[in-house]
């Protein structure tokens, strides 16, 4: 029998469906996979009774004649800044060790409604701050990748590396991402899967764990295209709760996803060939234009001028909302609480914090609160919304002469742990292709294109208008298809 583990969520979707193989087999293979991974430390909290508990509903419905729901029978990691009623969320920070929330976020409930089960909750960057997984208090994340006779751990990205190593390692056909400059489709670059951030307000925020409010996104990362347009599917809809939610109906992606892309145009932005950018990356990105053209499509050349600014700005207006997000988090009302003998409140509140956050965290509440001081807010807050405000300015302009960008995902494959931790700016650098797509809501998504030199994955990027996921998905599925991507890590741990 196949290992069912080896399928993805279409496959696991369609052989309940059709009575292939019960739906309890299915999570008991990632029960037991998930179970014996805990080297890669990918998953914060294991719910294997959630996997099967889902399992069985849906093989009842199944010997019960019901219509099966859209994910039934497909279990799936859950990152961990999504809340789960009942089960522990931290964000993978000390200051929330311990939580465990009476409530269901928008996204998280969804998938339920939808059929799906929990496998875990996973690993990540500390409140999703990060692009390597090192920032998480409970562990590094290691990629499933090594390169070839050489056993140094690799970063599996961030901030979603516990959902890219999930993914990719096969303890799960599928997980949740978020978004904010790239934390879906940097990591899922790295391990060689796909990821997509949709349009911002297509997914509910409500019930996530705020990062940049007016950033963070969810999104699916799964094992190829059509299963991240199935998830998505299930992930995405209006919520009231969520006041920048979009009150539109979610398209039935899957059904419409199409490699022709014969009439559309493909713009290749010139001011993504930066500095310094390593060979490999840029004959990956040729041979995604011709892959492109080989679908039918138009390439035209295009540009975004303010493209230089988009890191600098990024840098500044996540870090205001995360300060701003993360005043909650001072030990009075839940999570960590560091209360010195004889201390009053102010004191309760800074060793709270000093204890509960780690380096990274701080970093950017320092740079937050600095840049939206009295003295400075107009010098660097108000000014990086002007340059975002310009950004979003060059894709509309972009988009009147043509229908989808491409560019590369990452500026190198994965590099190993400790690689750059001791340079902040060095870590930030990985950020350069999508951070920009992030500053203007737009949505993008990352695709396997091929291996570097040492046989790890590389990804490319295509951006799309504001709503049209279709159209990325078809562009990014045209890649798929030619690309031909089936490498998959070797198991070591």
């Amino acid at each position: 029998m196949t290992d069912l583990t080896t399928l993805g969520i279409a496959a696991i979707r369609d052989g309940v469906r059709d009575g292939q193989f019960k739906a309890r087999e299915v999570a008991e293979a990632f029960n037991a996979k998930v179970a014996g991974a805990d080297a890669l430390n990918a998953f914060l909290v294991k719910t294997p009774e959630h996997a099967l508990a889902a399992a069985d509903a849906a093989d009842t419905a199944r010997a019960a004649g019901e219509t099966l729901k859209p994910l039934a029978g497909v279990p799936i990691g859950m990152k961990d800044l999504f809340a789960t009623k009942g089960v522990a969320t931290t964000a993978a920070s000390k200051i929330l060790e311990g939580f465990v929330p009476p409530y269901e976020s928008t996204v998280s409930q969804n998938l339920w409604n939808a059929g799906a089960g929990m496998l875990g909750k996973l690993n990540l960057d500390q409140f999703a701050m990060g692009s390597s997984n090192e920032t998480s208090a409970f562990g590094n994340v290691i990629s499933p990748w090594r390169r070839p006779n050489d056993t140094a751990p690799l970063a599996p990205g961030g901030s979603s590396g516990g959902s890219s190593t999930a993914v990719s390692a096969g303890l799960a056909p599928g997980a949740t991402g978020t978004d904010t400059g790239g934390s879906i489709r940097q990591p899922a670059a790295f391990t060689g899967i796909s990821g997509i951030k949709p349009t911002y307000g297509r997914c509910s925020r409500w019930g996530t764990i705020a990062f940049a409010s007016s950033l963070d996104q969810a999104g699916p990362m799964a094992r190829d295209v059509r299963d991240c347009a199935i998830m998505l599917e299930a992930m995405a809809g209006f919520d009231a709760k969520d006041a920048t939610s979009l009150k539109l109906d979610v398209p039935n992606w899957e059904a419409v996803l199409s490699a022709d892309l014969k009439g559309k145009k493909v713009g290749v932005p010139k001011e993504y060939r930066v500095d310094g950018m390593p060979a490999e990356i840029e004959a990956l990105w040729q041979q995604g234009i011709d892959w492109m053209r080989d679908a039918g499509a138009e390439i035209v050349e295009v540009s975004l001028p303010h493209t230089k600014y988009a890191l600098p700005a990024y840098y500044i207006i996540a870090p205001a909302e995360a300060s701003s997000n993360l005043a909650r988090y001072d030990g009075v009302r839940y999570g960590l609480r560091d209360l010195p003998e004889g201390a009053g409140l102010q004191d309760m509140y800074a060793a709270t914090r000093a204890a509960g956050f780690g380096d990274e965290v701080k970093r950017r509440i320092l740079i937050g609160t600095y840049v939206l001081s009295a003295g400075f807010y107009d010098a660097y807050y108000t000014q990086a919304q002007k340059v975002r405000t310009l950004i979003a300015r060059d894709f509309e302009r972009a988009f009147d002469e043509c229908d989808v960008l491409l560019t590369p995902t990452a500026p190198s494959a994965a590099f190993a742990l400790g690689e750059k931790q001791a340079d902040p700016l060095a870590m930030y650098l990985n950020d350069v292709f999508t951070v920009p797509a992030s500053l203007a809501g737009l949505p993008a998504m990352s695709v396997p294109g091929g291996l570097d030199k040492d046989g790890l994955p590389l990804g490319l990027q295509i951006i799309g208008k504001a709503l049209d996921e279709q159209g990325v998905l078809n562009a990014s599925l045209a890649i798929e298809q030619r690309a031909g991507f089936t490498a998959r890590p070797q198991a070591w741990w």
